[in-house]
């Protein structure tokens, strides 16, 4: 079996991964347009629950892998200046391009061929395979190249953010809503490492344009972005890596494969940086793609539509919780006006529609006691109706 592979992500990694060991006679070659050592952004978060299918489907990878990352117990909401920690949202970071070194050299000790620098314009240069994985990215070249069989929708938000990194350390994964005489700011910031954090600045296209971010070079963004946040930075400096102002492009496809060729990852549909699940998805992704071949053996058209009937109905729930939360941030503006920091926290953690009292009691109890306990103080405090 010859299979070729786009991308040299997490998705394109993992699965070359799993599939030669599963089986090392099989031929797996990786196309990766970029050097080895390049990546965008800064670090990779999941949640432990999110961690938790590693463990359980791949656990070598998990026990290599875990001793690699950051490890925090609670979320934090910053609003007003008033920090809400919640509890029971426990999450682990590791520096993308540390993830990718880990990924690359296992694969190498399995035999899978990357080629790292080699830009593919078009299909028709990688010759004949048995299987075609695109697991190239938003910009898939073939989604694009097979975009009659793939059937994609792409929906844009209006929301702009720019994905920066700073030596700021950050003691859990956080949202910090700030103003300036603008408009509205929030950051998505974590650490990755001891000594380094992701800093995620996101803000309405109004407010972008207000304060000029429109017109300003890197090094005047990154200015303006750190007087937004001084606080939070407290004198730290941001730092770019492909930083561009960029809007978020909600992407699914009707039709998962088309004759022997599958979507992975983010080529596949892309899920909102804020519910973390990018690579999550990704590796489950390359997993159970893995596991439909170790049942379907050489039958790639079994093994493609096992792989479909598997991942499509988790994907999808988790899609519809990405967009309702990704709407939710297009609306962050007027939501810090009317509500105080606990407030703002509540209608954050049940943004998705997925969570309600009682589950967001038994995962954070301490977090929804104080709920409780400000809501008794505003009844306490509200005039007794008239009969």
């Amino acid at each position: 079996m010859q299979l070729a592979i786009l991308g040299a992500g997490p998705a394109g990694l993992l699965f070359s991964l799993l599939i030669r060991r599963r089986f090392p006679r099989w031929q797996v070659h990786v196309y990766e347009q970029n050097p080895a050592d390049a990546t965008f952004g800064f670090g990779v978060v999941f949640s432990h629950g999110a961690l938790a299918f590693l463990e359980r489907d791949a656990p070598d990878l998990h026990a290599q892998l875990l001793p690699r990352m950051e490890h925090w117990p609670i979320q934090r909401i910053v609003h007003r200046g008033e920090a809400i920690d919640i509890d029971g949202n426990g999450f682990s970071a590791v520096a993308r391009l540390e993830l990718n070194r880990f990924l690359q050299d296992l694969c190498r000790g399995a035999g899978v061929e990357i080629e790292f620098g080699r830009r593919i314009d078009s299909l028709a240069e990688l010759g004949p395979a048995d299987l075609l994985v695109g697991a190239d990215g938003v910009h898939s070249l073939v989604r694009r190249e097979l975009d009659g069989q793939f059937e994609p929708q792409v929906e844009w938000l209006t929301n702009r953010f720019a994905w920066y990194g700073t030596p700021q350390r950050f003691d859990c994964l956080s949202l910090t809503f700030r103003e300036s005489e603008h408009g509205a700011f929030v950051a998505h910031h974590y650490r990755y490492r001891p000594d380094m954090s992701t800093f995620i600045v996101e803000c309405d296209d109004a407010t972008w344009r207000r304060a000029q971010l429109d017109r300003m070079d890197d090094i005047a963004s990154r200015e303006y972005c750190e007087g937004v946040f001084a606080a939070d930075l407290a004198g730290e400096p941001l730092m770019s890596n492909h930083s561009i102002w960029r809007q978020f492009p909600i992407l699914h496809n009707r039709k998962w494969r088309a004759g022997n060729a599958v979507l992975l990852g983010d080529a596949l549909r892309t899920m909102h940086f804020s519910i973390g699940s990018g690579t999550r998805l990704a590796f489950e992704d390359a997993i159970a793609l893995d596991r439909a071949f170790g049942e379907a053996g050489e039958d790639v058209p079994q093994a493609l539509a096992a792989f479909e009937r598997e991942r499509r109905p988790v994907v999808e729930k988790l899609f519809s919780a990405a967009n309702a939360s990704s709407w939710w941030y297009e609306k962050f503006p007027e939501k810090m006006q009317q509500l105080d920091a606990l407030g703002l926290a509540y209608d954050y953690m049940t943004r998705s529609g997925r969570m309600n009292d009682e589950r967001l009691a038994e995962i954070a109890p301490k977090f929804m006691a104080r709920v409780r306990a400000a809501r008794s103080v505003l009844r306490k405090d509200l005039p007794d109706q008239a009969e």
